[in-house]
Order: structure tokens, then sequence, then C-alpha cells
């Protein structure tokens, strides 16, 4: 660079305009304006957006999406506000279990408009109104990551029971073995536990992946 180019005004430009992105009242404008002009929030985004969070789009992008199919059915467990679910509603329709009344109630607030979608409230781990073998392929993020051995181990029968023969399960579990497990609320699960409780019911691991999730895994398996 000659000294000529030394005496641009680039630079200080930039933090001029930098400087004047960040003052208060534009800050103030731009959050007004975002409230304003977005759509109806879902309850959960708070925990990660799959739309934004690098590894939680890859877990929607591999194991969520190429799923989808118009004449299948599939089911969500521990649906919550619908976080996850709305990448399912391409399916013919879709069951969305939740234990909490409170929590379904949120749901149907952002899912009472698509009618193919059914907001089912169980009694712990099963499916009240599916038909037995009548599911295509079943999700669970963020419910077993928080539930004990013995509530994994009956939902496992019980899915067994509504899966089609070839149906596909994708469940993401705490992982014990990594530090943002040891927090409280986590379920006491690690890949090696998860792995037996699958292959006790039965069932046939298609995929695992235990590095994605920082507090989990990710197994994938089908009958």
């Amino acid at each position: 660079m000659s000294l000529v180019d030394l005496g641009t005004t680039l630079h200080t430009n930039q933090l001029a305009s930098s400087r004047h992105a960040r003052s208060l009242p534009v800050r103030i404008a731009r959050s007004i304006f975002r409230e304003v002009t977005r759509g109806p929030t879902i309850y959960g985004l708070e925990w990660g957006d799959p739309d934004t969070w690098t590894p939680l789009r890859f877990i929607r992008d591999r194991y969520v999406v190429p799923f989808v199919n118009p004449g299948h059915v599939a089911l969500d467990i521990g649906c919550g506000g619908g976080r996850w679910t709305r990448y399912l509603l391409g399916f013919k329709s879709v069951y969305a279990v939740d234990y909490y009344e409170a929590l379904l109630l949120e749901f149907r607030k952002t899912f009472d408009r698509h009618r193919h979608v059914k907001p089912i409230k169980n009694n712990g781990t099963d499916f009240p109104g599916v038909a037995a073998q009548s599911v295509d392929y079943i999700l669970s993020f963020g419910c077993f990551g928080h539930i004990n051995q013995a509530l994994i181990d009956s939902y496992l029968g019980n899915i067994k029971t509504i899966l089609k023969p070839g149906g596909n399960v994708v469940i993401h579990y705490s992982d014990k073995n990594k530090v943002m497990a040891q927090e409280a609320g986590f379920s006491d699960n690690t890949p090696e536990q998860m792995r037996a409780l699958v292959l006790r019911h039965g069932y046939t691991i298609v995929q695992e992946d235990t590095t994605t999730m920082w507090n989990g895994a990710i197994i994938h398996f089908t009958i």
C-alpha cells in the first residue's frame, strides 16, 4: 500500500457506520421492527431453532426432512410447542403426543389450523387412539433426554406396537459422558445403555450420531 493509500477514509467510514448501527436508538428501532414483523413464535425455540442453529439444522436435514412423505403417517413424542413438529407437516397425518395438557394447549395455538395434525394427551408412555402398526415415522427430540431408563424402556415397548414394519424411529437422548449433560434435569443415559435397550426390544439400529449434539446423541432404528 502506498502513502497515498494510507489517506483513505474507508476504515474510518466503516467505524462511523458501525457506531451508528450499534447506537441505542437504532438497536431499539431494529428490535421493534423484528417484533412487529415476525410471525407467531413457537414455545421451545429458546432452546435452539433448527432453522438457524447449525447442529440442529444438521439433525433436521439428516434425520427428519428425508423421511417426510405425503403418503405416510408420523408421530412426534414430547411435541411441546411443536419446535420439531413443524417439519412433519408434509406427512399425510401427524400425531403430536405429550404428557402435559398445558403444553398441548400451547401447541394448539400454532397447529390447530392444520387439520391433519392430531394432538394427543398420553398417560406417560402410551399412545391413546393410535392404531397398531399404523405409523411410518416416529420422532422424539428433547423428551428422552429428561426421562429415566424405566420410562424409556416402556416407551420402546409401546413404540413397537404402533410402528409399521420397516418404519423408522429417530430419538434424541441424554449422554452423561458429555459435560453439558451433567446439568440437573438430564437423565442418566449413555449410547451404550440406549443401544442395549433398543436391541433388547428387537429393533435394528440403522445409524447413530454421538458427536453432533453437545448434551446427547441420536439413535435411528427400525423393525
